[in-house]
C-alpha cells in the first residue's frame, strides 16, 4: 500500500485549504477504530473531511458520508462536545517538510483558535490529537503512556509535544545541481536508495516515479550514470520542488498506485480529493475482505469438522443399530431349539429359519438358554431405542452441515477482492454467522446490521437479453427468492448442491428460448460449490413453488413441480474470461 508522503499530504492540504476555509464543523462521526470524518459547511458547499490513522494508510481528504449506523466510539464524541458549531480557521503544517498538520478551531474566522487538532500522518506512528489554545491535550485516538514510549508520551491532561524534528537535509530550490549531484553521490550505490539516504521529505514512491519520468532505472549505481542522466534527474527534481512552492499538482492514477506529480500517469483525475479518497477506501476494503475472508473460512472449516464427525459418531451407531434384528432372530432361533442347549455351552450352531444356513449364536455359559435368549432381546430393544435416539439427532446435525456447507459455498464465491459491494457480501455473511450464533465479537461495530438487505446481486443478461440476478450470500438468496421474484420469473438451483440462488427475470407474455434456460443453468452450476465440475444437475421451477421450511436458517428453501437441466459451469468460466 502506497503511504502518504509529505508531497500527497501538501497537495491534499493546499486543495483543502482552497475549497473549505473557513467552514463550520456541524458533525464528527467515527468510521471505524481508525477513521473519523468531519461535516464541514461552507456558504457554497458542505461536504465530510476524512482523517485516518490507521498504521498503513494513514491520510487526509475530502472523503464520502458516513453510513446511518450509530457511532459508539467516545472519540469522536469528545470531538464534536468541544468543536461543534465552531469554524476550521487555518490548516497548516507545523513544520516545513513535517507530516504533521495543525486544523485550527476558532469561534469565527478572524479570531484566535480555541482548539487544535492535530492530524499526524506518520506512518504506523500515525494519530490524531485534540489540545485547548494552550496545547493541553484533552483527547487522543490513541493515547501512549510512559511505558510505551519514554521518548514522547501523549495522555491527557499533558502539554502537546512535537514529533522529534528532522535531522537529514532538507531539499532546496536554491540548491545548484553540482551541489545536489555531489551529495547523492558522494557514496556510490543504488541512485534510488542515494536520494532517499540524502534528503528528507523523500518517499520510494515518489522517487520511482521521479526516476521512471528520467528514464533511469531505480538500481542504476550514481557512478554509471552520465551527465545527461544527471541532469534529465535534476530537472524533474527542481520540478518537484517547484511544484511544492506553487502548490500546483496533477493528481493522476499509476500502473501501482497514484501520484500528485502527474508522473507515469495511466489516467487523469479531476482533483486529488477524490483521488485519496478512492485510493485508501479501495485499499483498506481489500484489506479488510482478505483477513474477514480467511477468519470466516477458518471457523467455518473448524465448525463443520467437528459437526462431520459428530455426524460420523451417530452414523457408526446407526449401523451398530442396523443389527437389532439379528439379535432378534438369534433369540428367536435359541428359544425354538431349547432342546439343544447343554449347560456350559459357549456356542451353538443352528440353523436359520429362512435359509437354512448354520447361525453360530454365542451364549454366555452361566446362563441357560432362556435366559441366553433373554439378554439377546434385551440387546435387540436397547438398539432399537438407540436408532430412535440417534436418527433425530444425526438430522438435526445434517441439515447444520447442509447449512453451513451453504454458507462456506458463499464464501468461495466471493474469491477476490473487485469493488466494495464484494467486502459487503461477505459483512451481511458475518452478520448472519453472528445471528445465527455461530460467531460471537462483541467489539464488532456492524456496517450492515442496521441496513436493510443489499440487492448488489450478479447480474447478467442470457442471449436474447433477459436480466438474471443472482444471490451473493444466504441473506441476499432469501431476498431475491421471496422477495424480489415475480409471478413470471423462473428460479434455478444446483440440485441438492450448495450454491447461490439464481433468478430469470422475465416480463409477462415472454418466453425463455431453450439456449436462455441453458445459458442460466450454467451460471446455477458455476456458482454452486461444483464449479469445477464439468456437468452439474441445475433444477428450475416457477418462484411460487419455492418454499422456505418453518424455522429454516437463511438460504435454505424446498421446490416442488422442478425440471433438470444439466449446467456446465466450465462454459461460464470461458466466456469470463
Amino acid at each position: 500500500m502506497q503511504p502518504v508522503d509529505f508531497t500527497t499530504l501538501t497537495a491534499a492540504c493546499s486543495e483543502i485549504r482552497a475549497n473549505w476555509l473557513p467552514s463550520r464543523l456541524e458533525q464528527v462521526y467515527q468510521r471505524d477504530r481508525y477513521t473519523i470524518v468531519m461535516a464541514l459547511r461552507t456558504l457554497q458547499q458542505r461536504d465530510w473531511l476524512q482523517i485516518s490513522w490507521h498504521p498503513q494508510a494513514a491520510h487526509i481528504c475530502i472523503g464520502d458520508p458516513p453510513p446511518r449506523s450509530p457511532d459508539t466510539f467516545t472519540f469522536s464524541q469528545q470531538l464534536i462536545h468541544q468543536l461543534g458549531g465552531l469554524a476550521l480557521v487555518a490548516i497548516e503544517a507545523i513544520a516545513p517538510w513535517e507530516r504533521v498538520i495543525d486544523l485550527q478551531f476558532a469561534r469565527r474566522p478572524g479570531e484566535s483558535a480555541l482548539y487544535h487538532v492535530y492530524a499526524e500522518i506518520m506512518g504506523k506512528y500515525s494519530n490524531v490529537i485534540l489540545t485547548d489554545a494552550n496545547n493541553i491535550i484533552i483527547t487522543a485516538a490513541h493515547q501512549v503512556s510512559q511505558q510505551q514510549s519514554s521518548v514522547r508520551p501523549i495522555q491527557t491532561g499533558q502539554p502537546y509535544e512535537t514529533p522529534p524534528k528532522l535531522t537529514g537535509t532538507v531539499p532546496s530550490l536554491g540548491e545548484s545541481q553540482e551541489r545536489w549531484q555531489e551529495r547523492v553521490s558522494l557514496v556510490p550505490g543504488a541512485i534510488k536508495r542515494q536520494l532517499l539516504k540524502s534528503y528528507s521529505g523523500l518517499s520510494a514512491a515518489l522517487v520511482e516515479l521521479m526516476l521512471l519520468e528520467a528514464n533511469i532505472a531505480p538500481e542504476t549505481s550514481t557512478d554509471t550514470l552520465n551527465p545527461d542522466d544527471w541532469g534529465r534527474l535534476f530537472e524533474r527534481w527542481q520540478e518537484w520542488l517547484q511544484a511544492l512552492d506553487s502548490k500546483e499538482f496533477q493528481p493522476a492514477w499509476t500502473k501501482d498506485g497514484y501520484t500528485v506529480m502527474g508522473w507515469g500517469a495511466v489516467e487523469k483525475v479531476k482533483n486529488i480529493q477524490e483521488l485519496l479518497n478512492r485510493y485508501y477506501s479501495n485499499q483498506i476494503d481489500q484489506q479488510l475482505f482478505s483477513q474477514l475472508r480467511h477468519q470466516l473460512s477458518q471457523k467455518l472449516n473448524n465448525i463443520l469438522t467437528k459437526l462431520r464427525n459428530k455426524a460420523q459418531t451417530f452414523q457408526t451407531r446407526l449401523q451398530q443399530s442396523d443389527q437389532a434384528d439379528e439379535y432378534r432372530q438369534k433369540a428367536d432361533l435359541l428359544m425354538a431349539h431349547l432342546q439343544n442347549w447343554e449347560p456350559g455351552m459357549k456356542e451353538i450352531i443352528l440353523a436359520d429359519f429362512e435359509t437354512n444356513l448354520p447361525i453360530a449364536i454365542a451364549l454366555q455359559p452361566d446362563k441357560n438358554a432362556v435366559q441366553n435368549a433373554q439378554s439377546l432381546y434385551k440387546q435387540h430393544q436397547k438398539l432399537k431405542r438407540a436408532r430412535a435416539a440417534v436418527e433425530p439427532l444425526l438430522l438435526e446435525v445434517q441439515t447444520e452441515i447442509d447449512y453451513l456447507e451453504q454458507v462456506e459455498a458463499a464464501i468461495s464465491q466471493i474469491d477476490n477482492y473487485q469493488t466494495a459491494e464484494d467486502l459487503r457480501a461477505l459483512e451481511e455473511i458475518r452478520e448472519e454467522l453472528i445471528g445465527q450464533k455461530y460467531l460471537e465479537d462483541p467489539e464488532y461495530r456492524s456496517r450492515s446490521a442496521n441496513e436493510p438487505p443489499s440487492t448488489n446481486f450478479h447480474r447478467y443478461f442470457t442471449p436474447s437479453g433477459f436480466e438474471v440476478l443472482i444471490g451473493r450470500n444466504n441473506r441476499q438468496n432469501d431476498q431475491l427468492t421471496f422477495r424480489v421474484a415475480g409471478d413470471y420469473d423462473i428460479w434455478f438451483h444446483a440440485q441438492e448442491i450448495p450454491g447461490s440462488h439464481v433468478l430469470l427475470r422475465l416480463e409477462p407474455g415472454a418466453v425463455a428460448e431453450e439456449g436462455d434456460l441453458q445459458f442460466v443453468a450454467n451460471l446455477a452450476a458455476y456458482y454452486s460449490r461444483a464449479r469445477q465440475s464439468d456437468q452439474v444437475p441445475v433444477v428450475y421451477t416457477q418462484p411460487k413453488h419455492v418454499y422456505k421450511p418453518k424455522g429454516a436458517k437463511p438460504g435454505i428453501a424446498i421446490y416442488k413441480q422442478e425440471t433438470i437441466l444439466w449446467g456446465k459451469p466450465q462454459l461460464t468460466i470461458q466466456n469470463s474470461k
